[in-house]
């Protein structure tokens, strides 16, 4: 019996199923569903309504009838524009003016409606407009006798420790060493680069100097130059002069240090004349008469005696 209830209710449930089917898909033939939906909504327009009397009376609900001091509220018109500000927005109105006109992929946009320029106007309203209120706001306090200035005496804690506040102390301390060190160093580079580049001037302006003075010695020995135009180019050349003379001076102490050139190899060799010549031997004597025999009459005259030298000098005084 059980089976039997089982086949039914299956067979039925699948029976509803076709059922359900052919009425969506004559449905769909009549135009009545679209694809994808079972259901079709239509939608509600929903109308705004500005109800200005009902504003005004929540408005007045909800006013705080409170002293100007506690919402400090200010109406008033921006403050007039700073010469730089103004030059600064004139200078980036010329630059967007300028970029639209040299490349032809920027939109052409007028510069009223540039939303970077826009921007640049937009900032500095709100400037101005903070400065104007800054301005009014003090006047009424101190109309009010409200002070405005934190006295010196004002102690507040710091929400930072102290531990901390060093660390940032010193890292600030760090950077602006590592910032002295690299001007420093940037200075001393820029210095060496302007003291080769003098260096420089300094050889090819001498160089001209000294080639000018040998054209003018060489016009003057040829006879091209007269002896007054000599004269008034020596003046002008004192200056080669003393570094012609400065030049010698080194060459002379050089010479004297190193000698004169010439041949260097073989000076040490002997000659016929230097190997007959025994005058730097030790004990031989330099006299020419050295070699010959005392007995024959050769030799160093003896020394006179006392008596004889003493008679001499007495002749010698008178």
């Amino acid at each position: 019996m059980v089976r039997r209830r089982s086949t039914s209710t299956s067979s039925d449930s699948e029976s509803d199923s076709n059922a359900s089917e052919t009425e969506l898909q004559e449905a769909f033939a009549k135009g009545l569903i679209k694809p994808g939906l079972n259901k079709i909504i239509e939608k509600s327009t929903k109308t705004h309504a500005n109800n200005i009397a009902d504003i005004k009376l929540k408005i007045k609900e909800i006013h705080l009838n409170l002293p100007w001091i506690e919402t400090v509220d200010l109406i008033n018109n921006p403050a007039p524009m700073a010469p730089d500000v103004a030059l600064q927005l004139q200078e980036t109105t010329q630059r967007q003016i300028n970029i639209r006109e040299n490349n032809a992929k920027i939109p052409s946009i007028s510069i009223s409606d540039d939303p970077v320029l826009n921007e640049f106007k937009r900032e500095t309203l709100f400037h101005r407009q903070a400065q104007a209120a800054v301005v009014e706001g003090i006047q009424r306090m101190k109309q009010l006798n409200i002070v405005t200035k934190r006295p010196e005496t004002y102690f507040a804690e710091m929400a930072k420790t102290d531990v901390h506040m060093q660390k940032v102390r010193q890292n600030l301390m760090a950077k602006q060493a590592g910032q002295a060190r690299a001007e420093k160093v940037r200075q001393i580079r820029q210095q060496k680069k302007m003291s080769k580049q003098l260096q420089a001037q300094t050889k090819e302006q001498r160089a001209l100097e000294k080639k000018n003075v040998l054209s003018q010695v060489k016009k003057y020995r040829k006879g091209l130059k007269g002896q007054d135009d000599f004269e008034l180019d020596e003046k002008s050349n004192k200056k080669s002069e003393a570094l012609q003379k400065r030049g010698m001076i080194k060459r002379n102490m050089k010479n004297q240090k190193f000698g004169f050139g010439g041949k260097k190899r073989g000076s040490k060799l002997n000659t016929r004349e230097s190997s007959s010549d025994f005058s730097d031997l030790r004990g031989v004597k330099k006299n020419k008469n050295a070699f010959k025999n005392k007995a024959g009459g050769g030799g160093k005259a003896k020394r006179p005696g006392k008596s004889n030298r003493m008679n001499a000098k007495s002749k010698r005084r008178k």
